[in-house]
């Protein structure tokens, strides 16, 4: 995203609400776009139909551009074996909640590449802006989301990635650093994850891609943000700092466990999904990260169970311990605010810090 198209796209604040699929809402993309940054809505999880409807609510909302991000994973390779093991290792989970272990995993949902309806959907929508996460659709793909005038964005951990988005022709990188929450955007959960931080990998991304960098990853306040554009990125993401905003979908147990002492800790954790992501830690990520504890099925199989277990607790106390609460390392720092407001308070203080 240069500044030239940051300018283009009509913004007036350098900065992306990410698109958090789960929590982003039409209230909550619609609300930061109108406030001049670039507002996001997450549409990995829903079918082509549903998407349509978050999106053409969205634009009844504002009509200023937004960005739809979509996942790339590659889709579950099935191992009986694995699948078994990591079910009897949450079998104790189960029972202590009063249900019943489940005899297999359901894949849930489709990755984007392999989603011909959604690519049709996203053609004849055409929102402003369409972002990949996981890696990347065929370039025919991305080619006609261009040819269209939509802008794309994808997300990379480490300059490999970067490189492999240049070559496809996309027009900006996300440089996500380790200190992002929800889900790591690595293409290949096997291959070694250096983790970097946001700082190193934003400079990296700058010095040896041509392409403008958003940098994403522990960034809170105007300060943060600052230094983001200080390390040479053209705009700043930000998903934990909008969490607790009225307009998010996130639960009050979620609200309240980010404005508790349990912000402090989080942990990189392929437990909930079967992909690396960061979340605050609870029973859950406790148990499943224990010594000795089987690996994870492949992505997004472990969902399945992961969202029985939390259905079993909901009604209880319990929720807490084994629901999905992403949050990167400045969680401590989110402060509760509708999202416009937080918006004109991140450019307040992004000017001010100038």
């Amino acid at each position: 995203m240069s500044p030239s198209l940051v300018q283009s796209l009509g913004l007036t604040v350098p900065l992306v609400q990410a698109p958090m699929a789960g929590t982003s809402t039409p209230a909550l993309a619609a609300a930061v776009s109108n406030a001049g940054a670039l507002g996001s809505l997450g549409i990995a999880a829903l079918n082509a139909d549903q998407a349509r409807a978050v999106i053409l609510d969205t634009r009844a909302r504002t009509d200023r551009p937004f960005n739809v991000n979509v996942f790339c994973h590659q889709p579950a390779l099935r191992d009986d074996a694995r699948e078994a093991a990591w079910l009897r290792h949450l079998a104790p989970l189960f029972t202590g909640l009063g249900g019943e272990v489940p005899s297999t995993l359901r894949e849930g949902y489709t990755s984007y590449p392999n989603d011909e309806a959604t690519q049709r959907m996203l053609l004849e929508t055409r929102p402003a802006v369409v972002s990949f996460h996981f890696g990347l659709p065929a370039h025919e793909w991305i080619a006609a989301l261009r040819d269209a005038g939509i802008v794309t964005i994808a997300t990379a951990t480490n300059l490999q990635e970067a490189q492999a988005i240049e070559a496809a022709g996309v027009d900006a990188i996300v440089a996500q650093g380790i200190e992002a929450g929800g889900h790591r955007g690595v293409f290949d959960v096997d291959a070694p994850d250096e983790q970097l931080s946001t700082l190193v990998l934003t400079r990296l991304l700058v010095t040896h891609t041509s392409l403008p960098i958003i940098a994403a990853g522990g960034i809170m306040d105007g300060r943060g943000v600052r230094a983001a554009l200080a390390a040479g990125a053209v705009a700043a993401q930000l998903g934990t700092a909008f969490v607790t905003c009225p307009e998010s979908a996130a639960s009050e147990a979620y609200r309240a466990n980010l404005l508790s002492d349990r912000a402090t800790r989080t942990l990189v954790t392929r437990a909930i999904s079967g992909r690396p992501a960061r979340g605050l830690v609870n029973r859950f990520i406790e148990w499943c990260e224990m010594p000795g504890s089987p690996v994870s099925p492949s992505y997004p199989l472990p969902f399945d169970a992961a969202k029985q277990l939390f259905a079993l607790a909901a009604a209880s106390e319990a929720g807490r311990e084994f629901a999905a609460h992403w949050a990167g390392q400045g969680a401590p720092l989110v402060r509760p605010m509708p999202a416009a407001d937080l918006v004109r308070l991140l450019d307040e203080e992004l000017r001010a810090s100038a």
